[in-house]
């Protein structure tokens, strides 16, 4: 998994409206980039509504909001229609972008072994260095504590 400190790997995904988003072109802007597993399961919509939720307050802090997934963009917008998800949802269904940050690893389920997505959050300033990054997520209280982080970074 990335570092912070690092650059962060560049990439190009379509979006939920199949319009390619770059790393590159957000530059100048902090990033809040976080991956999860599926679209509509539990976890997967309450942290995005809570991002929803938490979205002005991000973008007064002159940041964007991307989740990924490797759901198909016709899958993001559905996700996004049925919740009213106000956040620009990522589709990485070849898992290269997963692989780059290291978010894509072994998972076992009921004595299953499976590749799969660990719920992930990273914070990237606008120079594109990774500035703060959580792994194995847990939802509860999670888009609270990434707003908390993000206004320190920006403080020092």
């Amino acid at each position: 998994m990335i570092e912070v400190g690092e650059k962060a790997p560049d990439f190009c995904l379509p979006n939920q409206d199949d319009v390619e988003m770059c790393l590159r072109d957000l530059k100048g802007k902090w990033i809040v980039l976080y991956f999860y597993p599926r679209d509509n399961t539990p976890g997967c919509t309450t942290e995005a509504c809570e991002f929803t939720e938490a979205a002005p307050d991000f973008s007064s802090l002159d940041a964007v909001i991307l989740g990924v997934s490797a759901d198909s963009t016709k899958k993001h917008r559905n996700f996004i229609e049925k919740h009213n998800l106000g956040i620009t949802l990522l589709s990485d269904e070849s898992t290269e972008m997963m692989q780059k940050y290291g978010v894509w690893q072994l998972k076992k389920n009921y004595g299953k072994e499976y590749m799969g997505i660990v719920r992930s959050t990273f914070i990237i300033d606008p120079e594109g260095i990774v500035r703060a990054k959580w792994e194995k997520v847990r939802v509860k209280g999670h888009v609270e504590a990434v707003k908390e982080k993000l206004k320190e970074l920006q403080q020092s």
